[in-house]
């Protein structure tokens, strides 16, 4: 039966001599995983195939079968064309990221909407955002995911409560006892990117390149603890690398 759904393209395989397995956060159905067949043959149009790199948003019709593992698309077509994001090499390293920490957090076919319309918006926002006031995304779209997803930090910072424990996953009094650790400077940050909602504020939370690594290994470790699904991602190595 064909059904009409957004989605988020996660990841691309080679599959055989001419298909890919594409791996795709849809609005409709969660993460799900498509052949798609004879899209990298001479035949068929590269274009096409540059529709399934992570971090594309699509509109597509395919065919769900709750029974199988491996699903079927018709038809799909860019639901947003981006005009820089893939060409800026900050932005693409970010949106890969992104697109990566989805694919390892989030559990296969569980339906998700409202983290799926903040990714889809946040992709879009991404594309149209000036280079220079991209360095926040990453760790506050770790930090939103987390929290729709149910891993919030409680508490705030204060000068009652300055310490962020990893392990409570709270804002503390006293200091925590087992590393990570973070500076009074640190968890003032985060707290401003936890309560921040829009990404137009993000590039006036003022933090230089060494705070940004510091706190998106802290919170990435406190997604471990804290969450079933999330492994290594190897794009934050090539992250780390841009956003020197």
């Amino acid at each position: 039966m064909l059904h009409n759904t957004r989605g988020i393209v996660l990841r691309s395989v080679k599959y055989g001599e001419s298909s890919l397995i594409t791996t795709i956060f849809t609005e409709q159905y969660g993460v799900q995983s498509y052949i798609v067949q004879g899209i990298r043959s001479a035949k068929a149009k590269s274009q096409k195939a540059g529709l399934l790199q992570p971090a594309s948003l699509l509109d597509m019709t395919v065919y769900h079968n709750p029974q199988k593992n491996l699903q079927r698309i018709r038809e799909f077509h860019p639901a947003h064309i981006y005009s820089s994001l893939h060409e800026e090499i900050i932005k693409n390293s970010i949106a890969l990221f992104s697109a990566e920490l989805l694919l390892r957090l989030l559990p296969e076919h569980a339906i998700m909407e409202e983290l799926f319309a903040f990714s889809f918006h946040y992709f879009s926002k991404l594309d149209v955002m000036p280079v220079n006031e991209a360095a926040n995304f990453p760790l506050w779209f770790a930090m939103q995911c987390g929290r729709i997803l149910g891993y919030p930090i409680h508490g705030n910072y204060s000068s009652e409560t300055p310490h962020l424990n990893l392990y409570e996953g709270a804002y503390t009094k006293h200091p925590p006892a087992m590393q990570p650790f973070t500076t009074d400077e640190e968890a003032r940050a985060m707290a401003q990117l936890l309560l921040t909602d829009d990404e137009s504020k993000l590039n006036k939370i003022s933090m230089n390149a060494a705070m940004r690594y510091r706190m998106l290994d802290w919170y990435l470790e406190f997604l471990h603890q804290h969450s079933q699904h999330l492994g290594t991602i190897k794009s934050l190595a090539v992250l780390r690398a841009i956003l020197h």
